[in-house]
């Protein structure tokens, strides 16, 4: 029987930021996503990386399901390209779809919203919530910060060392999608399908 189509989220900025080499992560993440036969899953909207990667993979002839609550709809300027797009009621309906509709996760620079959406995914694989892999991709040092209150948070006792590990770090694009292609392949015994993400879409 042939294997249902897997799907990759991404969270990323509604900004391109300061720096060329996260436009080119987002453009290469999306291009790598269709080469590879996934879909993506991301925001909805048509501006910052966001729209770099979702633009890159339609190019490429990925399919690309977006999801954006309608109060920012004017600002995030909602992708009228995509294979689909779902206006929705809030953040956590937004949230919670992309988290169900998703296999994987994928983290590339962004803002607030980037690290509410992808905390949040993490807590849930923390809680037991799901089983899918996070892994956040650190552009040019952009996340290095983070990556060292981790550190601390794991020495101070907020963390359980274990727990830390929920979070997988690439420096690339590829390398972030290898690495969840290998996480995939340890869990061939979880159903792709997991009933529990479907309460948070209730």
């Amino acid at each position: 029987m042939k294997e249902s189509k897997k799907w990759i989220c991404v969270f990323c900025g509604s900004a391109v930021g300061a720096r060329a080499e996260f436009a080119a992560a987002a453009d290469n993440l999306g291009r790598a996503i269709a080469e590879r036969g996934y879909g993506l899953v991301f925001g909805g909207g048509s501006i910052g990386l966001m729209g770099v990667a979702a633009d890159a993979a339609l190019d490429a002839g990925a399919e690309v399901f977006g999801v954006i609550p309608d109060l920012i709809m004017d600002c995030e300027v909602g992708h009228n390209g995509l294979t689909e797009l779902c206006v929705v009621r809030s953040m956590h309906e937004r949230k919670a779809m992309m988290a169900n509709r998703a296999d994987a996760f994928i983290a590339l620079p962004g803002g607030f919203g980037t690290m509410d959406e992808f905390m949040e995914i993490v807590t849930w694989a923390q809680l037991g919530i799901h089983s899918k892999p996070c892994v956040l991709v650190n552009v040019a040092g952009y996340y290095d910060p983070l990556l060292r209150f981790l550190e601390v948070a794991v020495e101070d006792g907020f963390i359980r060392h274990e727990n830390r590990g929920l979070i997988q770090v690439a420096q690339t694009p590829s390398e972030a999608l290898e690495m969840i292609e290998c996480a995939w392949g340890r869990r061939e015994d979880v159903p792709a399908h997991d009933e529990r993400m479907d309460e948070l879409v209730k």
